[in-house]
């Protein structure tokens, strides 16, 4: 599958931009990881742009109307990883990417929270500021301080490291993500 393939299944599944610049912001973060890695980067890339693809129109069957898209089109590696990012839906971390996909999801997401609350929104932000924001449950409640550490722990980072990484991905593409 190329990234035009899975822009134009995105694109057909999420029209809501908040979404849409979710994917993007994780298809980065999963493209950078891969090339750091030397893992296939296009693989990674569609990985982290559909991993939520279904759940706008979908909320109820998430990740189970992607999974069948890609599987059906042959994408058994991609489909496999998305359809364990989230660890509660006990499905069995088999490669890297099943690892990197959920410690990038959650913490990405955060990430970009963290970013919208301050006056140079991504620029100058740190690792100990995200960390601290992580620690004070009432700010993006919906992000699942657990998922973040365990996904830490299974792609096996550092979550300071890890979120420096990202940070970094973020702020290079931060005029595109409106993170100025």
């Amino acid at each position: 599958m190329t990234r035009k393939e899975a822009r134009e299944i995105l694109t057909e599944l999420t029209k809501g931009d908040s979404l849409l610049r979710h994917a993007r912001s994780v298809e980065l973060v999963m493209e950078s990881y891969a090339k750091k890695l030397n893992e296939d980067v296009d693989e990674w890339a569609i990985a982290g742009m559909l991993h939520d693809a279904d759940y706008e129109q979908y909320p109820e069957k998430h990740p189970h109307m992607i999974v069948e898209i890609l599987r059906k089109k042959g994408e058994e590696k991609i489909a496999h990883a998305i359809s364990a990012h989230y660890t509660k839906w006990n499905v069995p971390y088999e490669t890297l990417l099943d690892k990197a996909l959920l410690a990038c999801d959650e913490i990405t997401g955060f990430i970009i929270a963290c970013s919208h609350v301050r006056p140079d929104k991504i620029n100058g932000l740190t690792a100990k500021s995200v960390i601290k924001k992580l620690k004070q449950k009432s700010f993006a409640a919906s992000v699942e301080r657990d998922e973040v550490r365990k996904g830490a722990e299974l792609f096996e980072v550092e979550l300071p490291e890890h979120i420096n990484f990202i940070i970094g991905v973020l702020t290079e593409h931060k005029e595109e993500l409106g993170l100025t």
